[in-house]
């Protein structure tokens, strides 16, 4: 069965067709430009699509349009929430559906590659770390600002720093690569942090994000990296509805 599979997060919409257990070729359009979603759908070569899937985590806008999209193909999207329990992983949530869709995704599509306890970091407009334990089961996590997001709220402000697109160094000496490296540094000090009260130490860091490659380096933890979390979770939601 073919089906599409759409990420809408905070600041880009991702898209993927899946045949069988495989994500073929990622799209991705920015959220302000979600008004051409429709066009894009249109062109492509999408007549065996017999699901679509939807992580969106950017507001009703964006859902509307995404639907729009979909009407435009004669498709009926659905639109994942949190459940109680999916996919192997027990949600441990106050309120279940209260957890985001997206981080709920990228969960079930830990615990399907590891299987064991881990921290699961999302990087991207926030950065996220969400724990499962040995036994799948979602025990809580943080939300943190993305790195681009921490430097940006600086420069906006306050008056004397501005500018990005720094390096990182040990010990910067611009304020460029002062602001770079205090996000990263921040970032992975929360993850280090994290991870050592999760209290297994052979669990991995499973890693995605597009600030996955910037952080990487400086963890000193044992790291997984994984493209496309939320798409890779919603194609085994889709698989377990299929199976039902």
């Amino acid at each position: 069965m073919m089906r599409l599979l759409i990420d809408a997060g905070n600041s880009r919409i991702k898209w993927a067709l899946a045949r069988g257990d495989e994500l073929l070729a990622v799209e991705q359009l920015p959220v302000a430009q979600s008004a051409q979603l429709n066009l894009h759908f249109a062109e492509r070569a999408y007549d065996n699509v017999r699901q679509v899937w939807v992580s969106n985590v950017a507001g009703t806008k964006v859902e509307h349009r995404v639907r729009d999209a979909c009407a435009v193909r004669h498709w009926s999207p659905r639109f994942i929430v949190a459940e109680a329990a999916q996919c192997g992983v027990r949600n441990g949530y106050e309120q279940a559906a209260q957890l985001g869709c997206d981080r709920w995704a990228a969960l079930l599509a830990a615990w399907h590659q590891l299987g064991a306890a881990c921290l699961v970091v999302n990087s991207g407009t926030a950065t996220t770390l969400d724990a499962l334990s040995d036994a799948g089961e979602f025990v809580g996590g943080l939300i943190l600002p993305g790195l681009e997001l921490m430097q940006r709220s600086l420069t906006m402000s306050t008056a004397q720093l501005q500018g990005v697109g720094g390096n990182y160094a040990s010990f910067p000496r611009n304020t460029n690569d002062a602001l770079t490296s205090g996000a990263i540094q921040a970032t992975c000090g929360a993850i280090q942090r994290q991870y050592a009260l999760l209290g297994k130490p052979t669990a991995a860091v499973l890693l995605g994000g597009g600030a996955a490659l910037a952080l990487q380096p400086h963890l000193g933890l044992p790291v997984v990296m994984m493209d496309n979390p939320v798409l890779q979770g919603l194609l085994l939601i889709a698989r377990e509805a299929s199976e039902v």
